[in-house]
């Protein structure tokens, strides 16, 4: 009973069958992901009905310089949690309590810089991305709101984090469900009875990924030994805050470059009203969730690779990596055969509206997506293989593949094109990072001979 236990909490992805320990890993954060956007949603959807247009338009004008702060922090905390996914696949638990120490400090460091970003700029910052004056202050008052507490969403996915780095990816998920119901709640209780407009979201998020934090924090001191520092694990080990350094912030800046080309695009996407806005929101939520499947194969990736790197099992490696391809591949398929036919239901029913300039950008942008999501799903797994081997440098080259298209996009192609040129833009820049990155993958040190010795390539 007791392994059986164990193997349902800490599936061992360097030593069971592949395909059943990668589901029985990834199902939990697939499930974890669509609570995670399900609350989001909701967001968009009290917004939409209770407070109107204007106001789901001030959530997408500045969605995009959110994503932009709150990822710098998230991949940074991935970062962190592939290198312990590392220690704990090479059995090195004195090194992995160590990391969580170093983690802990390092994590606080970059929410101080968010909080001073957020504090200091965020309204001159959508001032220049050209926010429509009516809805600036609407806007800022949300972004402000998440910037300031960054450091609650931050503690969340390091603990979260540090749980699925040892194969837990079980309980992020109870605590994440928990939270859900109770983000819901809140979104209600504070838009549509104490009337706090679109910050209620704001407010609503954080407390409830707060109660998540300290839910994770409490299971970790209570169930996981493993992760709970000693008195030798306090002494600063500097190879280790390096280590941690240079993976967080290699995942930092390439979440930062991909948020940099979206808020670029957003200044484009802003120049054609709220009616766009709101439809471009809305048809997000649609991609979003349509493509969780997607993102956790990519953290499954991620997982695997450093674990089964630390063990040095590199042909489980691609092994592993072409599974995934081809769950990313039908999964795809799925998306564009179904989804195109319900997108105007959708989009009506998430935006709260009706009108037709909304609805039509909305499911054209949704059913010329869906056909790449092969190619998308490649690109995640890939990426995140690359950095599960060590890699800090070749993944950046996509980001900046990314970032220059769409620059390119927002400054030759959307004035001609018009809103055809913000749907066309990321399927096709896609396709490019896809090419590059399986290129870089395929010819890895570490996977051109299984069978011999390879030494670190970390730094690639």
């Amino acid at each position: 009973m007791t392994s059986r236990f164990d193997k349902l909490f800490h599936p061992d992805l360097t030593r069971d069958n592949i395909l059943k320990t990668m589901l029985a890993f990834g199902a939990p954060l697939l499930i974890s992901y669509i609570f995670l956007q399900f609350y989001n949603t909701v967001d968009i959807v009290v917004v939409g009905h209770f407070l109107g247009e204007d106001s789901l338009a001030a959530i997408a004008a500045c969605s995009a310089v959110n994503d932009l702060l709150i990822g710098f922090g998230n991949g940074f905390g991935n970062g962190l949690g592939i290198v312990a996914a590392r220690a704990y696949g090479a059995g090195k638990e004195d090194r992995l309590k160590k990391i969580v120490v170093a983690s802990f400090f390092i994590t606080l460091g970059v929410t101080l810089f968010i909080m001073l970003i957020g504090h200091f700029f965020l309204y001159k910052i959508l001032t220049l991305l050209g926010t429509p004056a009516s809805i600036i202050d609407e806007a800022y008052s949300y972004i402000w709101i998440m910037a300031i507490f960054s450091g609650v969403l931050f503690a969340y996915h390091l603990l979260s984090g540090l749980l699925r780095a040892i194969g837990n990816s079980i309980m992020p998920l109870v605590f994440l469900i928990s939270s859900s119901v109770l983000n819901i709640f809140l979104d209600i209780l504070l838009i549509v009875v104490f009337h706090q407009g679109v910050r209620g979201t704001a407010i609503a998020t954080v407390i409830a990924q707060g109660i998540s934090a300290i839910l994770c924090f409490i299971y970790i001191m209570a169930k996981c030994r493993i992760l709970i520092p000693n008195k030798k694990s306090l002494q600063i080990d500097p190879p280790i805050y390096k280590d941690l350094i240079s993976q967080g912030l290699s995942m930092a800046l390439m979440s930062s470059l991909v948020n940099s080309g979206t808020v670029i695009l957003q200044k484009a996407i802003n120049s054609f009203g709220t009616f766009i806005l709101a439809g471009h929101i809305s048809a997000r939520k649609i991609f979003i969730f349509t493509n969780i499947p997607l993102f956790t194969f990519g953290m499954i990736a991620s997982t695997f690779v450093s674990q089964n790197y630390g063990a040095q099992k590199f042909d489980r490696i691609k092994k592993g990596v072409r599974s995934l391809y081809l769950l990313s591949t039908v999964w795809g398929i799925i998306c564009t055969i179904i989804i195109p036919i319900f997108s105007k239901s959708l989009i009506s029913l998430i935006s709260g509206s009706n009108t037709t300039e909304v609805i039509n950008y909305g499911s054209k942008y949704i059913s010329f997506a869906m056909p790449f999501y092969p190619v998308l799903g490649i690109l995640l797994v890939t990426r995140n293989a690359l950095q599960g081997l060590g890699s800090k440098n070749l993944p950046l080259i996509s980001s900046i593949i990314e970032l220059l298209g769409k620059v390119l996009f927002t400054a030759l192609i959307i004035p001609k094109a018009g809103s055809w040129g913000i749907i066309l833009c990321e399927p096709l820049i896609w396709v490019v990072m896809a090419i590059q990155l399986l290129i870089v993958f395929l010819r890895h040190p570490l996977l051109q001979s299984s069978s011999q010795h390879h030494p670190d390539h970390k730094n690639q």
